[in-house]
């Protein structure tokens, strides 16, 4: 038996009661049954997903994942029952909940056991979620305002999901809002949601030093606050949120000190706006480009191009969408997370390349258009598409919101990095010896990951040994997310929101055992 099993012990197998029946499914062009299941163990209830597939007219199973619901005695209170817990009445002369809400954000006389850097959506689910466990939670952000972060970044911006698969943990989305969130109410809602779930949050706040102790198990921490205080605190675990898109790069590109106009990133880009009658050049065929360069267009830019420097992969904003097919089921959210956890590596890739040759038709007309302007076209590593290179490098590929029709029709001009041979005071030096004369250049060029954004205030010595962050691992997992890290007490929560709902339940469980004791390695 394997140690595991010993440790563990698990037992009571059997269908999941209230929840969605074995049914014949296809996945990844597989047929099967599928099935939910539960079972107990010494630690917590479990569930389960099996598939199973006919094998010489004999049942096998073709996938299997198996996950720790629970904490047997630390439940999640999320069902309501919490209230029962709490001393309500009325408390004539003593504290009320506004009272012991300014408490415990103050901090005054105790520490936090978890520090969460970043109060984005990764930081505020892992609260959340941490919260409900009962355990003392602090999450920080440098930004004066929760959500500036996201207000701040370029003034078209939309989610590029549908709303239907971002709810946050314990608190959906009203059923009013829009398919698609723009920013600024996405950002609003960081503001609600904090407050709703009583989220321990210290906005204006920075995090200056980290120093872990070997011995005592805790950091020392160093919080500059934005009054110009400084907090030490002393935490047991800290979890960077600081998102997959951190630091800006900002390329080494030839003779762009020599340009006598505006250069930006696309994160501080601003409005379109802001750039009516001007001329512009946006390097970078991403997301952000795409966006960047429509903005303008639409917003009275009187020339716009877009400066291509390797192939992208491009897919129209309703076929993106297919990755997600299975919230279109009809059965419980709470079934659609589990499932979508559910899938090994080459499953999930080889579903991924069925949904891409799929796009690849429906579009077809769209990426020959594209392929005559002389746009350079991907279908990701081994034709895996979009999600496996978000999880690969954070990026490479591009929802089509109208930009791409824009280029093949040439209201958004396509320039390759290729054909360039320098910048100058002007714009761009072709190699033909010709100028693309520009008033502003956008970069488009991405970020830094998580891993380089933590190394200023961690070291050398603490960011090398925590290993990769983020990219696919030879086990078909993303590197040090949601786990344990080459550095004890250090963890990292990052993607899009639905990989933040599901996963910060998986950090907050084993941050909850560390904590109890349960597991510490």
């Amino acid at each position: 038996m394997l140690p595991s099993l010993a440790r563990t012990a698990p037992h009571g197998l059997e269908l999941a009661k209230g929840r969605t029946p074995p049914r014949y499914i296809e996945r990844a062009g597989t047929k099967a049954i599928e099935a939910i299941f539960t079972f107990e163990t010494v630690i917590g209830p479990c569930n389960g997903v099996v598939r199973l597939v006919s094998e010489g007219g004999a049942p096998r199973a073709w996938t299997l994942m198996t996950a720790l619901d629970e904490i047997r005695g630390h439940e999640d209170p999320a069902n309501g029952k919490r209230w029962q817990d709490v001393d309500w009445k009325r408390n004539f002369g003593g504290e009320n909940w506004a009272d012991r809400r300014r408490r415990a954000v103050a901090y005054a006389d105790r520490d936090p056991a978890v520090l969460v850097v970043g109060a984005a959506q990764a930081g505020l689910m892992v609260s959340a979620r941490l919260g409900m466990l009962g355990v003392d939670t602090l999450a920080i952000d440098r930004e004066k305002r929760l959500g500036d972060s996201w207000r701040r970044r370029y003034h078209a911006l939309t989610l590029h999901n549908e709303t239907r698969v971002n709810h946050f943990p314990y608190m959906p989305f009203p059923r009013s809002w829009p398919v698609f969130v723009p920013k600024d109410m996405l950002a609003n809602w960081f503001e609600i949601y904090a407050e709703a779930m009583e989220l321990n949050v210290w906005s204006g706040t920075e995090l200056t030093a980290a120093r872990y102790d070997d011995a005592a198990k805790r950091w020392t921490i160093t919080l500059r606050r934005a009054d110009g205080g400084e907090r030490v605190m002393h935490p047991r675990h800290v979890i960077f949120c600081n998102g997959v898109s951190t630091i800006p790069k900002w390329p080494d590109l030839p003779g762009l000190n020599e340009f006598r106009g505006a250069v930006r990133h696309s994160g501080d880009y601003g409005s379109g706006l802001d750039w009516k009658g001007k001329r512009a050049l946006v390097l970078g065929t991403g997301t952000s480009g795409h966006d960047v360069a429509q903005d303008l267009s639409v917003s009275g830019a009187t020339e716009v191009s877009i400066i291509q420097n390797g192939p992208t992969l491009v897919v129209s904003l309703k076929e993106a969408q297919a990755p997600y097919a299975l919230y279109d089921e009809n059965i419980s959210f709470e079934d659609c997370d589990l499932l979508a956890t559910s899938f090994p590596y080459p499953i999930y890739s080889r579903s991924h390349q069925r949904l891409t040759e799929k796009n690849a038709v429906a579009d077809k007309v769209l990426l020959e258009g594209l392929k005559r302007r002389g746009f350079k076209l991907t279908s990701g590593p081994d034709g895996t598409g979009w999600q496996i290179m978000y999880g690969n490098r954070g990026g490479g590929y591009y929802f089509d919101a109208g930009c791409s029709q824009m280029i093949v029709e040439g209201r958004v001009g396509l320039i390759q990095f290729a054909d360039i041979e320098r910048f100058c005071a002007k714009g761009a030096l072709m190699r033909d010896g010709s100028v693309r004369a520009a008033d502003l250049i956008v970069l488009a060029t991405g970020y830094e990951g998580q891993r380089e954004a933590v190394r200023h205030v961690l070291g050398d010595a603490i960011t090398d040994r925590i290993g990769p962050v983020w990219g696919f691992d030879a086990e078909g997992e993303l590197a040090g997310m949601w786990r344990p890290t080459g550095q004890p007490g250090l963890w990292f929560l990052a993607g899009g929101l639905a990989q933040c709902r599901i996963f910060s339940k998986v950090l907050a469980l084993q941050i909850k055992a560390r904590e109890l004791g349960i597991a510490t390695t």
